[in-house]
């Protein structure tokens, strides 16, 4: 990533709303060109999703960079991230959090982001192959939980391994419309939700393990 990237991108993240220091600066140490194919790398810093492996896709990093400022990670949270893909979000939470669960279905995108992740020394994260639906209840509760796929209601077995204090942001909605990012507290006495007024577009959350 240029000089002329980084500013590029980084102009281009503030005037989307993504204004908190910490989070900038972990987008800033974070090349988005690691996490794409060769094919995709002139694109990298563009703000708009791109393909990666298994028929998925890299999500824009605006979308990234304000669901992360959501998420509030601060430096001692243990965070769980459903979704891996090619371990771009992860990285950015591991200049954020303390430690760093990702689970990821399709075992090709969890091969490529733990190589990756190995490569460039991110060693605060570890990911799963597994179904991410269900969490990771032998590592929970968690400070905080960040979903990278559409459900029509926050999942149960995800909000049940949130700390008390934690928070969870997830897409929620019908999986081939616009869906609505909303934070998720739990309290002492049950959950607070909050919608955060920003419509995106991300894949079905779906059970089980994909091989390929």
């Amino acid at each position: 990533m240029t000089p002329e990237d980084t500013m590029r991108m980084l102009v281009t993240l503030r005037s989307r709303g993504v204004t908190e220091p910490r989070v900038l600066t972990a987008m800033e140490r974070t090349d988005r060109g690691d996490y794409v194919s060769d094919t995709f790398k002139a694109r990298a810093y563009e703000d708009v999703p791109l393909p990666i492996a298994s028929g998925q896709t890299i999500s824009q990093p605006s979308v990234v960079g304000r669901m992360t400022q959501a998420l509030n990670v601060q430096p001692r949270d243990k965070v769980l991230e459903v979704g891996t893909g090619t371990g771009y979000q992860a990285a950015i939470l591991s200049h954020l959090g303390r430690r760093i669960y990702t689970v990821e279905r399709h075992r090709a995108l969890a091969r490529i982001a733990t190589e990756t992740h190995v490569r460039l020394g991110l060693t605060n994260i570890t990911v799963i192959s597994g179904d991410g639906s269900h969490g990771l209840p032998e590592q929970a509760p968690f400070d905080r939980i960040l979903v990278t796929a559409a459900a029509e209601d926050p999942p149960g077995p995800l909000l049940a391994q949130l700390r008390e204090g934690g928070s969870m942001v997830v897409p929620v909605g019908v999986s081939d419309h616009m869906q609505q990012l909303v934070i998720v507290t739990r309290t002492a006495s049950g959950y607070d939700y909050e919608d955060l007024n920003m419509p995106v577009r991300f894949v079905p959350l779906v059970e089980g393990v994909e091989h390929g």
